[in-house]
């Protein structure tokens, strides 16, 4: 008998798999899987990473691809938390470049925050539009932030942190602050970063009160 005539069949006559392949099928899953969820959460001396290929939107609409920096003297928040997200962009969209319209970020929720002396800049190409808020007495405050981005830096301190958490089990922020079950996390009860400065694909927020709005053009950003 031939090594053909010797292939195993199912019952509906479909023949099947070599076994021999399941290993490098499995191994180019989980090279998908490690690629994609390779993301450097990193917020202070926290570096998260997110563990599974199940990203989480952070914000339940299509991402425009064009990225914004948000900077603020002071954060102060109650109710943290933090995990890995993927965000997409519109189909066919002409900022999606070689990314295939997906952009890893990390999803950072606060339940109530306040901000001082907020700026948010667009690069436009060739100029900026900058949102400015918060500069005099009143803060700017918000309900519910969300933000989904690539970059942070600050000074940050928390408070009753934990790290380490199944993102489906976060419950300081809320029910807006769960992931995905299998992801990476971290929660705090509290919150201060003083000279933030993200880049940011997308913010949400359930009330947002921006004080003394100065909204214009410039050649420089935040």
């Amino acid at each position: 008998m031939t090594s053909a005539e010797q292939t195993p069949e199912r019952p509906d006559g479909v023949t099947a798999p070599d076994a021999s392949d399941a290993p490098a099928r499995r191994g180019r899953v989980r090279a998908r899987r490690a690629a994609v969820m390779a993301v450097p959460a990193a917020l202070a001396a926290a570096s998260l990473a997110v563990l599974t290929a199940q990203g989480a939107l952070g914000v339940q609409f299509a991402i425009s691809g064009m990225p914004f920096t948000v900077t603020a003297t002071e954060l102060n928040g109650t109710g943290f938390a933090q995990f890995g997200g993927l965000d997409e962009m519109a189909e066919g969209s002409p900022n999606a470049g070689d990314t295939g319209g997906q952009v890893l970020v990390v999803t950072s929720v606060i339940k109530n925050a306040t901000l001082s002396k907020l700026c948010q800049s667009v690069d436009l190409g060739g100029t900026n539009l900058v949102i400015r808020a918060g500069e005099g007495a009143q803060k700017v405050t918000a309900s519910d932030l969300t933000t989904d981005s690539t970059e942070l830096t600050g000074d940050a301190a928390f408070n009753n942190i934990e790290i380490g958490n199944d993102a489906s089990t976060l419950d300081k922020a809320g029910p807006k602050g769960r992931g995905p079950k299998g992801v990476f996390s971290q929660q705090s009860d509290t919150v201060h970063i003083a000279n933030l400065r993200q880049t940011n694909y997308a913010t949400t927020a359930g009330v947002f009160k921006l004080p003394g709005l100065k909204l214009g053009f410039s050649g420089s950003g935040c």
